[in-house]
């Protein structure tokens, strides 16, 4: 039992961290720099990626989600920090770690003159159509 926790453990954090498949329909990301996506659109859905029913689809593993996140901005070209929360939310999905199930990301972010810190849900398994959420900008 002993040998079996930390196999376990470790074979989550493996297959946990490998990126998802890219559908046909979504081509990979632009890249501005190694680090951050392109982005070229502010989403007009309210609830997207402030909701674990509409989270933003980054695919790419953690790396995905940070690149993500690092070609955000306030409305007016703020800069904006984030915390990981930790994973919540299971769903179904093929690109899932054990019995096609995923979690998804919760990320605190901010940005001066932002009266509260929103959290926004992420995805790391699926890739989707990226934007930024309502109330935020992109790096261009």
């Amino acid at each position: 039992m002993r040998l079996l926790i930390p196999l376990v453990f470790s074979s989550f954090i493996f297959f946990g961290c490998r990126t998802s498949s890219v559908s046909s329909t979504h081509t990979p990301p632009v890249l501005l720099d190694s680090s951050t996506i392109s982005l070229t659109a502010v989403s007009e859905d309210s609830s997207y990626g402030y909701t674990e029913k509409n989270p933003i689809q980054t695919g790419g593993g953690a790396a995905g989600e940070r690149r993500y996140l690092n070609a955000l901005t306030g409305p007016n070209g703020e800069t904006v920090t984030y915390v990981r929360l930790g994973s919540c939310c299971a769903f179904k999905t093929p690109n899932g770690i054990i019995n096609n199930t995923g979690l998804l990301d919760k990320y605190e972010v901010r940005y001066e003159g932002l009266n509260k810190s929103v959290i926004l849900y992420l995805n790391m398994y699926d890739t989707g159509e990226m934007k930024a959420p309502v109330n935020f900008g992109y790096k261009k």
